[in-house]
């Protein structure tokens, strides 16, 4: 039988510490009762979602894994936790203790979860030392990271030391689309998860490749979410202009397909031809014997 694994799944603790930091105006996240076995993450005063307690209780969450056929998880902390957005003393003692919560997670069932990390991506040096923090003392497989950091796209310059040290350490790396582009122009009663995650994903991706960054780090194991977005359509037009502008073709050291090709993907696209159009773009080959390519991303490290 294939071992399933999913590789994006996030989890929200059932309570956060009480904000012990001094700016009055951070927007610190909170927990508050809601209906039967839900809780309401409040910021800045407002409910931001409602989650369910697969999100914190192990058992619930294993019960649920049950249900969809999932032999192991790789848990990660909900995108809007990531905090670039507070100030830095502040983000770490979120992160740390979004670590912590899914390290304790993990120790009730290793053989059903992996962690995938939070790191303090607004600053280089702090983002490296809990990338150690998690991969060495936590034994994490990897971490999350957002698509952009506070509008910054993750294929900019200033984050090549940070993915030189995952390569180096061999951590996986998960990247979520989060805030994304566009949302002012989103017209109706759409959310931004349905109408911009997929641009924003795939920008994220296509800096990796533009930047040249993921090319000069070929062991960098990196994965996108919602099946890279838009991704499987623009590395066809990245692949033409590579070829037909010589600045563009000068500044990489590879083409951008065998970049992508590199790259890993999830399958939340909530259509199976999205799927098949993602796998015959990028060439991902599945076993019968074994996890797909996709899970093996996430397990390597155990």
């Amino acid at each position: 039988m294939t071992e399933c694994i999913d590789v994006h799944t996030h989890i929200v603790p059932e309570d956060f510490p009480a904000y012990a930091g001094k700016n009055a105006s951070v927007p610190w996240p909170s927990m508050a009762a809601a209906h039967a076995c839900h809780r309401h993450v409040m910021i800045s005063g407002k409910v931001y979602r409602t989650v369910a307690d697969g999100s914190w209780s192990v058992p619930r969450r294993i019960e649920q894994m049950g249900e969809m056929q999932v032999t192991r998880q790789a848990i990660s902390p909900m995108p809007e936790l990531l905090s670039y957005w507070l100030p830095l003393d502040d983000a770490r003692v979120m992160i740390r203790y979004l670590n912590d919560e899914i390290a304790r997670m993990i120790s009730f069932a290793p053989d059903r979860f992996v962690g995938l990390g939070a790191v303090p991506m607004q600053d280089i040096d702090a983002a490296i030392r809990e990338l150690e923090f998690c991969m060495k003392n936590l034994k994490f497989s990897g971490v999350e990271i957002a698509s952009h950091v506070n509008g910054t796209s993750i294929g900019d310059a200033r984050f090549e030391p940070f993915f030189a040290a995952c390569e180096k350490m061999g951590a996986a790396v998960f990247v979520h689309a989060l805030r994304p582009a566009g949302q002012d122009r989103i017209v109706g009663a759409f959310t931004e998860q349905a109408v911009c995650f997929p641009g924003d994903i795939g920008l994220a991706c296509a800096s990796m490749i533009t930047g040249g960054i993921a090319a000069r780090h070929p062991k960098l194991r990196m994965a996108f979410s919602h099946g890279g977005g838009v991704m499987s359509i623009l590395i066809h037009r990245l692949v033409h202009a590579w070829h037909m502008f010589p600045k563009a073709k000068e500044s990489l050291i590879e083409s951008p397909e065998v970049t992508a090709k590199r790259f890993y993907y999830d399958e939340l696209v909530f259509n199976p031809s999205a799927i098949d159009y993602v796998l015959r773009t990028f060439a991902v080959r599945r076993s019968s014997s074994a996890p797909t390519t996709r899970s093996r991303w996430a397990t390597r490290r155990r």
